[in-house]
């Protein structure tokens, strides 16, 4: 977590400095591409101090409410960003390029844009990189995709999809201002911010559904349960592994739920002392999950 904190600082100081450099150049120019660029870095500014809100949220200890600490705080706020991004960033860029298309204003001297379009490009790639360079040291040798879908993090791809499309909607503010400028035709501003606009409702859905998922109660990675299980099986003292059960209660808090049906000559201080050492067993290979119930039932399979 100290290094997704890292990462949203570096695009919030980042985005912020953006922003007003892009509605200053928006109000010279005149620009609807710009303005809506202006927007897109505004809202990811307010999203990066929601994710940071979130994650001092998480950290707060367990309590008698919330017997389980507030871990899942980070899925709420990352689940509000993504319906933020889709609400505000996409909504307005839309409706901000429809409205320059159908009531069309000669654009000022472009020179600005272009200016602050470059400079916005090599701060926004380096804000990428960053991000790009810490998932890349979580993603345990996955596919980027797979990685995304099996991360219990969502700061860090969050932060990376929201840089990742500042890039190709800086990308899309160029071609349309120069398009404009070489042809003359301001309507080519108004669809590039509508592009704009695409890109963040995209965006905005695809940072939804993944984090859905944590965000109601998503398991452990198969191979975190698949070798629990395992360890259970080893076990002298248990004659069958019912079910593993799991559940992110955050990105670091792993609860699990071990169904085993124990040998029947075992006493039950022996059951005790088997329950005492298969947590401790878990929990050293796998310091993430924190809680573990263990259930004695009869086998079934």
């Amino acid at each position: 977590m100290a290094e997704s904190k890292k990462v949203i600082l570096a695009a919030l100081a980042g985005n912020a400095a953006i922003a007003i450099t892009k509605f200053i150049a928006a109000s010279i120019s005149g620009s609807s591409a710009m303005l809506s660029e202006g927007i897109h870095s505004l809202v990811d500014t307010g999203n990066q101090v929601l994710l940071l809100h979130g994650m001092k949220q998480s950290r707060k200890p367990a309590d008698e409410r919330f017997p389980f600490g507030h871990g899942k705080e980070i899925y709420f706020w990352s689940f509000i960003v993504a319906i933020l991004i889709f609400a505000l960033g996409a909504g307005i860029s839309i409706y901000e390029g429809i409205s320059h298309i159908r009531h069309p204003q000669a654009m000022g001297d472009p020179t600005i844009n272009y200016i602050v379009l470059g400079l916005a490009m090599i701060f926004e790639g380096l804000a990428w990189y960053f991000a790009f360079r810490e998932f890349t040291k979580t993603e345990g040798g996955w596919g980027y995709i797979e990685a995304v879908q099996r991360g219990k993090d969502p700061t860090l791809f969050v932060v990376l999809f929201e840089d990742s499309a500042a890039m190709l909607g800086l990308l899309v503010a160029l071609i349309g201002i120069a398009l404009t400028q070489v042809t003359g035709d301001i309507i080519y501003d108004g669809i590039a911010s509508i592009m704009i606009g695409c890109i963040l409702a995209g965006t905005a859905v695809w940072l939804a559904y993944e984090t859905k998922s944590l965000l109601i109660g998503e398991s452990a990675n198969k191979g975190v349960v698949t070798r629990m299980r395992e360890i259970a099986a080893d076990m002298d003292e248990v004659n069958h592994v019912n079910e593993v059960l799991t559940i992110h209660m955050g990105p670091d808090f792993i609860l699990a739920n071990i169904s085993l049906n124990f040998n029947d000559e075992l006493a039950a201080g022996d059951m005790e002392t088997a329950n005492a050492w298969l947590d401790a067993a878990i929990k050293k290979e796998f310091p993430e999950v924190k809680r573990i119930f263990i259930e004695a039932e009869p086998r079934h399979d």
